[in-house]
């Protein structure tokens, strides 16, 4: 359970840093890194699939964010900070890689363990239901509201990023 509270002290260090961070980039990314922090603590009390999906809206989300707030691509410092810069984002990558890999290994085989409501599931899902298969059984049946709210979030988010990144119709 250590995990969850380091990964809580994270979203709050992050959080913090978001509302007080002096420009509006800055206040982004730290937005961005609460979110990946949240990916890992669904991760980590193993729901893979609330984890994937934060991590797609996540990013779907910075996009969105960082798009609306850079009207133009931001130059490439060649003076100034770009040492800094360039070591943070090497220590940033290396460090969520890291939490990856550590992530990674901890997630169960594939079907190993055999929980009990997988387990239930699987030995009456078919009859209860009235499905030809199982996996329409549970997708259709027993989680279709977590689904239909997964492809919610799924098609405001590609809609939010076509209307953010498109070219025709905007001005300036």
């Amino acid at each position: 359970m250590i995990e969850i509270y380091l990964i809580l002290i994270f979203m709050i260090t992050a959080a913090i840093i978001a509302v007080v961070a002096k420009d509006l980039l800055s206040s982004i990314i730290a937005i961005g890194a609460v979110g990946i922090g949240l990916s890992l603590a669904f991760l980590v009390l193993k729901a893979p699939d609330l984890a994937i999906m934060q991590l797609v809206v996540e990013i779907l989300s910075l996009i969105i964010l960082i798009r609306a707030t850079t009207r133009r691509d931001i130059p490439f410092s060649t003076s100034g900070r770009w040492v800094f810069n360039t070591v943070a984002t090497l220590l940033f990558v290396s460090v969520f890689l890291t939490g990856a890999y550590i992530a990674i290994k901890f997630i169960p085989d594939f079907g190993s363990p055999l929980m009990r409501i997988s387990r239930t599931y699987i030995a009456e899902g078919m009859t209860r239901t009235g499905a030809m298969n199982i996996v329409a059984a549970i997708n259709l049946n027993y989680r279709a509201l977590d689904t239909l709210g997964e492809a919610t979030m799924m098609f405001a988010a590609i809609v939010g990023v076509l209307a953010v990144a498109r070219k025709i119709g905007r001005k300036g």
